[in-house]
């Protein structure tokens, strides 16, 4: 949905989008406000960036032994749902393995590499070679096995997320705006019935079929825009990438060749190919030839749909709803509105 605009009359806030308020005197881009909305028109957009700024500092300077003893007990649980399931998932199919390697991708992503990308632990942590934002999972294949593993380059993730998404927080120039991502489901024709399903796979595939390319096609834009390329006149560089856009040729930022090699290749090899490969010598060993080789296998990608399936509602979902606001132009970072806006765009689930 697309509430009304707000941008505070003060210079400070002339970026800024949906309504015009400024603590002294506001006025209305819109003449009305929708019921629920009547706040802004008070809203002080100046005092709230200061309490914010403040808060932050506040917590920056409290930051300390604590908080590297809380990434350890995250990476050490982490761990844990990785061993169980890399040592069991040999022995047949079973939702023991399946529950692990999905809890350990998962926990890899959202409790250390998001915070650690970041920079959440970067003047904390003794270990600045690696707890850093600008070298975690970084620069090589090696980095990106050893500290986040996944279908997303974290280069890419970096962009995309922390620059893109945040900054552009449920603009019509998100990547993550998932009402517009999901726009043609929503006007199909189809039966209901076919648009749940839609969204069914959408859930069990999402990562290495929409996020991936889409976060990969932002750091090719940041690119060009850092080396004053200039983007085609027929692209709408908001609009998101996917495999599909991708393998019938349709993507002008790459070519599905490099989202194979570059992106995508590495972790479907490694990840289900290359780490089972100790379960068939434990299979020749035992006399049952390559078929616990191939039970592993079942599980990496039986987890796969589970952790896609459990991202999904853990993310998704905290940006998704009818009554989230969106925004039809942008605002200055780190002003009261930028503030306002990492509120107002996510729901706590």
């Amino acid at each position: 949905m697309c509430r009304p605009e707000f941008n505070s009359s003060s210079s400070k806030e002339a970026a800024a989008t949906r309504t015009k308020a400024s603590s002294a005197s506001p006025s209305l881009t819109e003449t009305k406000l929708a019921s629920g909305d009547e706040w802004i028109a008070d809203f002080d957009f100046d005092a709230f960036s200061l309490e914010v700024k403040a808060l932050g500092k506040k917590l920056e300077a409290e930051q300390g032994p604590a908080d590297v003893a809380h990434l350890n007990k995250m990476i050490m649980w982490s761990n844990c749902f990785a061993a169980l399931g890399l040592l069991t998932m040999g022995f047949g199919v079973n939702p023991i393995s399946i529950i692990g390697l999905s809890l350990y991708t998962f926990s890899r992503w959202t409790m250390i590499a998001h915070h650690t990308c970041h920079g959440g632990y970067e003047k904390c942590h003794p270990d600045k070679n690696r707890w850093s934002r600008f070298k975690f999972a970084l620069g090589t294949l090696w980095r990106r096995f050893n500290d986040w593993f996944d279908w997303m380059m974290p280069e890419a993730w970096n962009v995309e997320h922390n620059n893109r998404h945040h900054y552009n927080l449920s603009e019509i120039t998100d990547p993550d705006l998932v009402e517009q991502n999901l726009h043609n489901v929503r006007v199909s024709s189809a039966p209901m019935a076919v648009k749940y399903l839609r969204v069914v796979g959408a859930m069990m595939t999402w990562k290495w079929f929409y996020y991936a390319p889409n976060t990969y096609k932002e750091l090719k834009l940041a690119r060009m825009r850092r080396n004053g390329t200039p983007i085609p006149a027929d692209v709408r560089p908001e609009d998101a990438v996917t495999f599909t856009e991708c393998l019938m040729g349709r993507n002008s930022f790459y070519s599905f060749f490099e989202l194979i090699a570059v992106v995508l290749g590495p972790y479907f090899v490694i990840h289900f190919f290359l780490a089972p490969l100790p379960w068939l010598a434990v299979g020749e060993y035992m006399g049952v030839g390559n078929t616990m080789y191939w039970n592993a296998v079942k599980n990496l990608f039986l987890a796969e749909l589970l952790t896609n399936v459990h991202g999904f509602l853990a993310i998704v979902t905290n940006h998704a709803g009818d009554d989230m606001y969106r925004f039809r132009r942008a605002c200055r970072p780190f002003s009261g509105s930028f503030y306002l806006r990492q509120v107002l765009a996510s729901v706590d689930f």
